[in-house]
């Protein structure tokens, strides 16, 4: 426990942007699970939808500092590879 008024704050602080970090991971994850999921499952529609979701979402917690803006653009770009490469074969 902190000892100084600043400390306690400090550790107030850092606990509620961890858990709102907790819960940005977890919906960056299932956002990207899903893209996946569907590119696995073959279904070019479901992918489709998916994919616009997952750079939104993926575009918005990189601007809020949560993900770095270099792994949300590749982790975008292998995305939208996948989709592309799944339509090509359609």
């Amino acid at each position: 426990m902190a000892n100084l008024k600043n400390a306690a704050k400090k550790a107030r602080q850092a606990d509620k942007r961890r858990t709102r970090n907790i819960h940005a991971k977890s919906t960056l994850r299932t956002a990207i699970k899903k893209v996946r999921v569907a590119i696995e499952g073959t279904d070019l529609s479901a992918a489709q939808t998916a994919l616009k979701e997952a750079v939104k979402t993926i575009d918005h917690y990189a601007s809020k500092g949560v993900m770095h803006k270099n792994t949300a653009s590749r982790t975008v770009a292998r995305l939208s590879k996948a989709v592309h490469t799944l339509s090509q074969a359609a």
